[in-house]
């Protein structure tokens, strides 16, 4: 009798959970023309238009003279914004490259702050800005760095059936933790808050705020907590959201069809050294995919205090991406391996 009792208790909780929110897409407004830039002057905020008549601000960085020979387009992490890439698009504009970095749906001052948009219409954000950057440039090397969550992004629209029309991918520590490194009490404890709860917005633990750091850069990290446009509560929906995403990433990371450098530094305390081991194992011997292991970086890498390297390293991979990175980085995987224990 307790069984049956526990049983339908279970059953009566599964039927009252809610399908995790998703922001549905926008409806364009009368005469809309279809995706477009709204242009700005470098280093001011513009906006990309994309194909459901959304507005994703953007900042650009640009050489100061001639036309550049490659161009960026960069993606933002988690609760963060356009501006995670204000040190590394200047400095980039001085070696002639140009960097666009968009506010993504539901972050920073794009639609819907907070609120998760799902997979698909992330992914096909970047496709539209991809498709918008190529076409006022044809003739430069396309790139799109993801940070984090942008890198998780990136990962899945490059794996997809319609991968963005770029040349290059440079993922800077993307995020790969899905469901399948969470650990039972973990997923499980999510799986229920984002159908139960949902709509609640937590901040990170005070343990967390204190003993995780995502970057050796203390005056950044103040910066970007400071930042209007950082969210510093999360719903628990958009948590869920996020997980399925990285379970994407960690998935297809084998699967991108242009050539890929993933980053990541020994001292990552956010995306930890076991979920990127079982991504980069999935992803086995890749042609695609090509690895560079920091031994003094953080996950911020294109914040941290030793930025200039990983940024001359993707100047590198811009221009060849077989050639032997400046700073001597080697593969990622060997140092997990030798570091953490198997799944």
């Amino acid at each position: 009798m307790i069984r049956r009792l526990t049983v339908l208790s279970l059953a009566l909780t599964l039927t009252a959970c809610a399908t995790p929110y998703v922001q549905p897409p926008l409806t364009p407004p009368a005469g809309f023309v279809g995706p477009h830039i709204v242009d700005a002057p470098a280093g001011q905020s513009g906006a990309f238009v994309v194909r459901d008549g959304a507005r994703l601000p953007y900042l650009r960085w640009a050489p100061a003279e001639g036309e550049p020979w490659a161009v960026i387009v960069a993606l933002h992490g988690m609760n963060d914004s356009r501006a995670s890439f204000r040190l590394a698009g200047p400095w980039w504009a001085e070696q002639g490259i140009e960097t666009w970095a968009y506010d993504q749906r539901g972050f920073g001052e794009a639609p819907g702050r907070g609120l998760w948009a799902g997979e698909a219409a992330l992914t096909a954000d970047l496709e539209t800005v991809v498709a918008l950057v190529r076409a006022r440039h044809p003739d430069a090397v396309i790139a799109v760095v993801g940070e984090s969550m942008g890198g998780s992004i990136a990962v899945a629209a490059f794996a997809s059936d319609q991968p963005p029309a770029a040349d290059r991918l440079i993922l800077l520590a993307p995020g790969v933790w899905g469901w399948s490194s969470q650990g039972w009490l973990n997923g499980t404890s999510l799986w229920f808050a984002a159908r139960l709860f949902g709509d609640r917005a937590v901040e990170p633990p005070e343990w967390a705020v204190r003993d995780i750091r995502a970057s050796d850069n203390i005056l950044e990290l103040i910066r970007n907590g400071r930042d209007p446009n950082s969210i510093l509560a999360t719903r628990f929906d958009t948590l869920s959201g996020l997980v399925g995403l990285m379970e994407t990433a960690s998935q297809r990371l084998g699967d991108t069809r242009v050539p890929t450098l993933l980053l990541y530094g020994a001292h990552d305390q956010i995306v930890t050294p076991g979920p990127m081991r079982l991504a980069l194992e999935r992803a086995g011997a890749s042609p695609t995919l090509r690895t560079a292991w920091y031994p003094d970086g953080w996950h911020l890498l294109n914040r941290d205090l030793a930025a200039v390297t990983v940024y001359g390293d993707v100047v590198a991979a811009l221009r060849d991406p077989a050639a032997p990175l400046p700073s001597g980085a080697g593969d990622v995987l060997p140092h997990l391996q030798a570091a953490t224990p198997a799944d």
